[in-house]
């Protein structure tokens, strides 16, 4: 059966422009901000993502297949998918950013269950082609609205934070080892590759934790940190994330030859277009702050140790408490950069687990302390230390040391003197002044 429109050309024509043409219309009449923007773009790259995966599915499930001749991508015509992106992304994102999400939803799958059969002769549906649109609702067309309702209203800033990355792990890793085969490779060639593509993931995971808990913003320009980021991998190195992705592909490098080629291309973009775009943004947010913070910290190689930025922070362990006396002296033998270790029994509140405050008001107990801890004293215990600050992770270890009989407890006589101190270090001649004090 022959579709309402016919002609091949006509339904991937209005596929494509309708859409386009409405968020057009949508963004002359708004006028949106940067945080509409950033909701269209997350919103419209997210359904983008999702919906190919659906769609290259779909064939194999019997919901729906494509007969198409050009601009097709491994069965799926590509306006076809641009413009669904767009009409489940952008277009809410820019045209209705404060409808209530239910009704939004609910409008975009009846409309969505209304032109589908009218797609013939490009798209024919099969007899489960509701099942495949619950799958599209369910992996795209939700989690879409979500990410730009939270990023327009700026609200849930760990679940959105949380969207992005993964959003970004599907476009920049998912995608790339999808297209690529490489994971037709054997399986101790993809081991390796797992074990040592961990180090740049972490990496960028605990760049975007940083961004999330001390900046309270996101990596998306237009969804920026409120402040000047200097802690966590910000420390060590200035571009933490763009460090992540070019480390990634020269590790996928051994596996496919075109990660080699793709490694320099992202170095090129990291290094020219989005470190301009991104200085200049800083320099007019932060201006002599993010100039001293330039000069202490460089880009693309990491510091062995952390710079002058680390605002200063106490450690404080248990002097009578031998195991807890023995960590603060290992942590306070290595020098660590502004931190400063302390006896517990001279804090005010009467701590029961280590305890890690620094001068930006964070605060961490028992293993976070620790891990906290870590940062200031070079990039190898970093890793270790970011990698015990994975959601998740942490709990398992605090959980872990707890059942080993170290948990909490109630310190033993009067306060004291510092277990060992380790004054905030100044700035060297070279590395520039801090950018917090």
């Amino acid at each position: 059966m022959t579709g309402v429109m016919g002609d091949p050309a006509l339904v991937r024509g209005l596929a494509l422009m309708v859409p386009v043409a409405g968020v057009a219309v949508a963004a002359a009449w708004r006028r949106p901000g940067e945080r509409e923007i950033a909701a269209a773009i997350l919103a419209t790259v997210w359904n983008l993502s999702a919906l190919a995966a659906v769609n290259a599915l779909a064939p194999h499930l019997g919901w729906w297949e494509f007969h198409a001749v050009g601009a097709v991508h491994r069965g799926v015509p590509l306006d076809l998918l641009l413009g669904w992106a767009l009409l489940w992304g952008a277009l809410p994102a820019l045209a209705a950013p404060a409808a209530p999400l239910p009704l939004t939803a609910a409008a975009l799958v009846w409309l969505d269950l209304a032109v589908m059969p009218l797609g013939e002769p490009v798209v024919v549906l099969g007899a489960d082609w509701l099942t495949g649109e619950a799958a599209a609702v369910a992996a795209g067309l939700v989690p879409g609205l979500l990410l730009a309702a939270w990023t327009v209203r700026d609200r849930r800033l760990v679940a959105r934070a949380l969207l992005q990355v993964i959003l970004s792990g599907a476009l920049w890793l998912a995608l790339p080892v999808a297209l690529t085969g490489v994971w037709r490779q054997p399986a101790w060639a993809l081991g390796l590759a797992a074990q040592a593509l961990a180090v740049p993931l972490l990496l960028g995971l605990a760049a975007v934790r940083e961004f999330v808990a001390a900046g309270r913003g996101t990596p998306l320009p237009y969804d920026p940190p409120r402040t000047l980021v200097t802690t966590g991998p910000y420390a060590y190195v200035r571009n933490p994330m763009q460090v992540s992705m070019v480390a990634g592909y020269l590790v996928l490098g051994p596996l496919d030859a075109r990660f080699f080629a793709a490694a320099p291309v992202a170095f090129a973009y990291g290094a020219g277009l989005a470190a301009w775009h991104e200085g200049e943004r800083l320099a007019g947010r932060f201006g002599a702050e993010w100039a001293a913070y330039r000069r202490a910290v460089r880009p693309w190689i990491p510091r062995l140790r952390p710079g002058p930025v680390l605002p200063p922070a106490s450690l404080y362990v248990a002097r009578g408490c031998a195991t807890c006396s023995s960590v603060g002296e290992w942590i306070a033998r290595r020098d660590p950069v502004g931190l400063r270790v302390l006896a517990a029994e001279s804090h005010p509140e009467g701590l029961r687990r280590i305890a890690y405050e620094g001068a930006d008001g964070r605060s961490y107990r028992g293993v976070a302390a620790l891990a906290r801890a870590l940062t200031h004293v070079h990039l190898g215990w970093a890793l270790a230390g970011w990698a015990l600050m994975l959601p998740g992770i942490t709990w398992f270890a605090q959980l872990c040391t707890d059942a080993l009989g170290y948990g909490p407890h109630t310190l033993p006589g009067p306060a004291g003197p510092p277990v060992a101190a380790a004054a905030t270090r100044s700035a060297r001649s070279g590395d520039g002044p801090a950018a917090a004090r």
